[in-house]
C-alpha cells in the first residue's frame, strides 16, 4: 500500500467555490439581508441562539451566505464571534425586569396580570396561505396602516399604566411553600466559550450548552424524556417572551449603584419555568409529592427550544448515567450544532490512507479464512 498522488486540488477547490456562487445567483435574484432579518424571524432567532451571539443583522447575513442552511449559518457566526474582543461584562440580568410581549401558563388559568397570547402560531390553522404568493409592498403597507389604527384605538381604551413587567408565577408557589426557594449563587459562572467543557459539568456550563444547542437535537432528547426515558410529564408553569434590558458598569469608576451603570440595549429572549412533580421519601418510609422546576432561556422567540431546554435541565439534574437523557456527557456533547455537524461533515474529507489500510485487511481475510492463523 502506498500514498495516492492527488493533483489539481487547488484548482478544483477554486472551481467548487465558484460553483457555490453560481448556484446562489443562477436565478438572477438577490436576497436582501434586511429582508431576511424582517421576514425570517424564526430562523434568525434560531441561528442567534445556537451561535451564542445576539445580532439579528449578522445572523441574517450568515443565513444569506449559507443559502438558508442553519447549521452552516451557525458555523459562520460562531467563527466570526471568536474574533471579537470582549470589551465589557454586563451586570447580572434579572428576568423579572423583562418587558413582556407574550406570557402564558399551562398550569394556571388565572395568573396575576393575566395571560398574554402575543405573537404565536399556536392558535393558527396549519394551512398554506397561497395569498402570500402575490403579496406586495403595497398590500403590506395597506394592512399595516389598518393594524396601527386599530392599535391606537386599543391603546386609548386601555387605562392600565403598567410598563410590561409582570410578577413570576412560580413566586406565588414559593410563598405557599409548594416549591423550593432559589438561593442566589454569588460565584462567577463558568464560560464554555473560553474554557473547554469538563465533567462533571457545573450548572452554568450545562445551561450554556443547552441554550446554544442545536434546536432539533435539544427538542428530540426532551421528547425522549417525556416519552418515558426520564421523568414523568412536566407542565409549563410560565412561558415568557420579551425584552430584557442590559446594563454595564461605568468603565471609569467602580460602583455598585445602579444609577452609575450604562444602559446599552435590549435583548429579546424566551424564558420557560417548567413544573415537574416528583415523589420524595420522608421519615418512616412515607412518600410525598413535591413540585420541582427546570429552567430554559434562549435568544429570540424560540419557545419549543426553551421548553425542551427546561426539560433537559431537570433531567440532567438526576444524573443517572444508565439513562441517556440523564447522562450529561451524552446530552451535552451531542446537541452542539457545530460539534456534531462538523464531525459528520469531516467524513466527506479524504480518508484515502486509512481506508486503503482497511481495504488491505479485508483482502487478506478473503485470501486466508479466519481461524487459520490469520490475525485481523
Amino acid at each position: 500500500m502506498g500514498y495516492v498522488a492527488v493533483k489539481g486540488g487547488t484548482r478544483a477547490i477554486e472551481q467548487s467555490l465558484q460553483r457555490i456562487q453560481y448556484e446562489r445567483l443562477r436565478q438572477g435574484k438577490v436576497l436582501d439581508v434586511t429582508a431576511i432579518e424582517a421576514g425570517m424571524r424564526g430562523l434568525v432567532d434560531q441561528v442567534m441562539s445556537e451561535s451564542s451571539m445576539y445580532s439579528e443583522q449578522l445572523a441574517a447575513l450568515a443565513i444569506k451566505q449559507a443559502e438558508g442552511n442553519p447549521e452552516e449559518a451557525v458555523f459562520l457566526l460562531r467563527a466570526y464571534r471568536s474574533t471579537l474582543p470582549r470589551k465589557h461584562y454586563s451586570r447580572t440580568v434579572h428576568s423579572e425586569e423583562m418587558r413582556v410581549e407574550r406570557r402564558i401558563s399551562a398550569s394556571f388559568k388565572d395568573i396575576p396580570g393575566g395571560q398574554i397570547l402575543g405573537a404565536s402560531m399556536d392558535y393558527s390553522h396549519r394551512l398554506l396561505d397561497f395569498d402570500l404568493v402575490d403579496e406586495t409592498e403595497e398590500t403590506v403597507a395597506e394592512w399595516m396602516g389598518e393594524y396601527r389604527k386599530a392599535e391606537e384605538i386599543t391603546a386609548q381604551e386601555m387605562t392600565d399604566t403598567d410598563d410590561g413587567r409582570f410578577p413570576k408565577v412560580l413566586d406565588y408557589l414559593r410563598k405557599e411553600g409548594l416549591i423550593a426557594e432559589c438561593p442566589i449563587d454569588p460565584t462567577e459562572p463558568d464560560d464554555v466559550t473560553r474554557t473547554s467543557l469538563t465533567f462533571p459539568a457545573t450548572r452554568s456550563e450545562k445551561l450554556q450548552i443547552l441554550t446554544r444547542g442545536q434546536t432539533g437535537a435539544v427538542t428530540s432528547l426532551a421528547y425522549a424524556v417525556i416519552r418515558g426515558y426520564g421523568m414523568v410529564h412536566p407542565t409549563v408553569g410560565e412561558l415568557r417572551v420579551g425584552e430584557l434590558p442590559v446594563y454595564i458598569d461605568s468603565p471609569l469608576t467602580k460602583s455598585e449603584d445602579d444609577d452609575d451603570s450604562y444602559f446599552i440595549g435590549d435583548i429579546k429572549v424566551t424564558e420557560v419555568e417548567m413544573l415537574v412533580p416528583v415523589t420524595v421519601e420522608k421519615e418512616n418510609g412515607r412518600k410525598e409529592l413535591q413540585l420541582e422546576f427546570g429552567y430554559g432561556l434562549c435568544y429570540g422567540q424560540n419557545e419549543t427550544k426553551a421548553i425542551a431546554m427546561s426539560i433537559l435541565d431537570k433531567s440532567l439534574e438526576k444524573g443517572d448515567k444508565s439513562i441517556p437523557t440523564q447522562n450529561e456527557e451524552f446530552v451535552l456533547f451531542h446537541i452542539d450544532s457545530v460539534e456534531s455537524t462538523g464531525f459528520i461533515s469531516h467524513l466527506k474529507m479524504p480518508h484515502y490512507v486509512t481506508f486503503q489500510a482497511k481495504l488491505n485487511d479485508v483482502r487478506k481475510t478473503r485470501k486466508t479464512p479466519l481461524g487459520q492463523g490469520q490475525e485481523v
